[in-house]
């Protein structure tokens, strides 16, 4: 059941469908019916909400995990591969709620990190799971991706949009009216770096190509090369390398 239903928020996930405060209405009518279609189960929106906030624990925990030296994920058995004991132990000490996932089998990760990676990474958390479930039940009901949305009920977030309108309109007028070009940075050439290094006296060639491969990546670094005097520049070159 739970891949059916995952399958369907990736989907929607992917065109953008999230609401204010969760999933918009007829993602969770796509997912009741791609579940009672591929599963035979019949499912409400409660249920939905539910398998939403068990996913988003999960992504919590084990993207946390993940993120440490000497944790991977194993495609094949659907859970944590972990380099020793003693890496776990340190980690469980400092991270009293992962105990349970250092055997614990959680299927469908590709999907759960798809759907919830995005919304961490704002600091939403579990704005599509939790907050969906304060949704009042009545609300799930059919409705296209064109239908009008639910107006908000605030003077605050009215006047709120019409004041962005605004500034986009008087950004898009002033953009207009400008006949002037714009400027561009320029580069330093790779030709100009190599002919600057090659100038340098006594600089052997190892250095120079550990220089060079430096400069090309970053202008900064090239600009306060020049800023120097020549009879230094090699030792402070060779403190980068």
């Amino acid at each position: 059941m739970d891949a059916a239903l995952l399958a369907v928020l990736v989907e929607h996930h992917n065109n953008g469908d999230h609401a204010q405060n969760g999933w918009k209405r007829y993602v969770y009518n796509a997912a009741i019916r791609n579940v009672r279609e591929k599963c035979g189960v019949e499912i409400a929106k409660g249920n939905i909400s539910s398998r939403c906030k068990t996913s988003d624990k999960h992504y919590e925990i084990i993207s946390k995990i993940l993120s440490q030296s000497g944790f991977g994920w194993d495609w094949e058995n659907d859970k944590l591969l972990i380099d020793s004991d003693d890496v776990w132990n340190r980690y469980v000490e400092a991270n009293k709620a992962a105990a349970c996932y250092k055997t614990k089998v959680v299927k469908n990760w590709e999907a759960i990190s798809i759907i919830y990676s995005k919304d961490h990474a704002n600091g939403e958390g579990a704005r599509i799971g939790a907050e969906s479930a304060q949704l009042p039940a009545e609300e799930v009901e059919e409705a296209s991706p064109d239908a009008p949305q639910k107006r908000q009920r605030t003077g605050e977030a009215i006047l709120s949009v019409l004041g962005v309108l605004g500034d986009m309109r008087s950004s898009f007028e002033d953009a207009l009216k400008s006949t002037e070009p714009l400027l561009m940075p320029q580069a330093a050439p790779p030709a100009q770096i190599l002919a600057t290094l090659e100038q340098i006296p006594d600089l052997a060639r190892s250095d120079l190509l550990r220089s060079y491969g430096k400069l090309i990546l970053n202008e900064r670094l090239f600009h306060a090369l020049m800023e120097l005097p020549m009879d230094i520049r090699k030792d402070w070159l060779l403190m980068l390398n």
